[in-house]
């Protein structure tokens, strides 16, 4: 038995996590506006999210001190992007709509992870960007271009 969930468990796990930006954005900038502090307002995120994946973490136990090497020391930085994400959407989406600032990082989304998987980067696995997928992503942006353009 594999232990490897379904292409559609796996799809439907992404499309909530999809969901979940959009209600991260706007709680987390509803709580900076409150707070007076988008930087207030993305410790208290952070600190949040210390306390629930410590006690997911108790339940599913830690690895081993052995597997925290410098073998990818980039992979510790991944926590600044979620920063960065998180104060950046905390502090503009108010001032643009979250709407928009969601649908910019849609657009960022898909042009980095196009490179990522055309290039392999950083272990992913290589999908080279050949230009039928060119014209996909160049027709998402359009669409997402289309949606959040002011009627």
């Amino acid at each position: 038995m594999s232990t490897t969930p379904s292409i559609w468990t796996l799809s439907v796990i992404m499309f909530l996590s999809g969901i979940g930006i959009p209600i991260l954005a706007t709680w987390n900038a509803a709580l900076g506006n409150q707070l007076g502090s988008p930087v207030a307002a993305t410790f208290v995120l952070f600190a949040v999210g210390l306390v629930i994946s410590s006690v997911l973490l108790l339940f599913v136990g830690a690895p081993p001190a052995a597997a925290f090497t410098m073998e990818r020391p980039y992979a510790y930085f991944a926590a600044a992007f979620m920063l960065f994400y998180a104060l950046s959407v905390t502090w503009a989406g108010p001032k643009m709509g979250i709407g928009n600032a969601v649908f910019l990082v849609l657009l960022g989304q898909i042009f980095a992870a196009a490179l990522i998987d055309h290039f392999g980067l950083w272990g992913a696995v290589k999908s080279t960007l050949t230009p039928r997928r060119m014209a996909g992503i160049v027709v998402m942006a359009f669409g997402i271009y289309l949606a959040r353009k002011p009627v």
